[in-house]
């Protein structure tokens, strides 16, 4: 694909996943997660030659401009659209693949030091929620959806739903009938019950006090 095909593609994917996006001069202008994706290809070119030091140069001036940090090294597809933006961070040996939405303060962290492959891969079709941590080498599947918040260290199966801290499965979708299997969450269904109780010691003790009233 050439860049000018690659770019309108860009262009494009801020377009039909933002309401906000009327036309293709604002998205050029004054979309931060656009300029900071072509930043980044011109980042990318120069890592790929092994030119030290320019590489990073770039990748500072675009952060500096747009709030989002994306690492020079990082392999990133078609179609990328960070939505808003502020706060993104993308680590160097972090892969994305295509039509992949982020939205602000995402992270695609590592937990090694070592040079091998320390952070996140996100296949295709992936959307991260806002304040997203992704840490480590793990892998998110194929259209599966992480909710605003959760810290993610495992890799997620395609058509997942993931949220919580730390980050678990939810839901899956069936791509062939497009239907949703929920999965059991003990965690939610113990702080449910929980509340319920609590509401329950509330209404007992409100009674209780409402009986002493009465007597005096």
């Amino acid at each position: 694909m050439s860049l000018v095909t690659s770019v309108i593609r860009d262009i494009r994917a801020v377009l039909e996943r933002d309401p906000a996006a009327s036309n293709a001069f604002g998205v050029v202008f004054t979309y931060p997660g656009f300029q900071a994706r072509q930043f980044h290809r011109v980042a990318h070119s120069l890592y790929l030659k092994h030119i030290r030091g320019l590489p990073m140069m770039v990748a500072y001036a675009a952060r500096f401009l747009t709030g989002i940090e994306i690492h020079p090294g990082a392999k990133i597809g078609e179609g990328l659209f960070i939505d808003h933006g502020m706060g993104v961070v993308i680590g160097e040996t972090a892969e994305i693949g295509d039509d992949v939405t982020l939205h602000q303060g995402v992270t695609l962290g590592g937990t090694s030091t070592q040079r091998i492959k320390r952070h996140p891969t996100l296949k295709d079709n992936v959307m991260i929620g806002v304040g997203a941590q992704l840490i480590g080498n793990i892998t998110i599947g194929k259209n599966s959806k992480v909710g605003a918040g959760s810290v993610v260290l495992d890799s997620v199966p395609s058509n997942a739903t993931v949220v919580g801290v730390p980050g678990r499965v939810v839901a899956v979708r069936n791509p062939d009938t497009d239907t949703v299997e929920r999965l059991p969450d003990p965690i939610g269904e113990k702080l449910e019950n929980l509340e319920m109780r609590i509401a329950e010691l509330e209404k007992s003790l409100g009674k209780a006090e409402g009986g002493k009233g009465e007597g005096i």
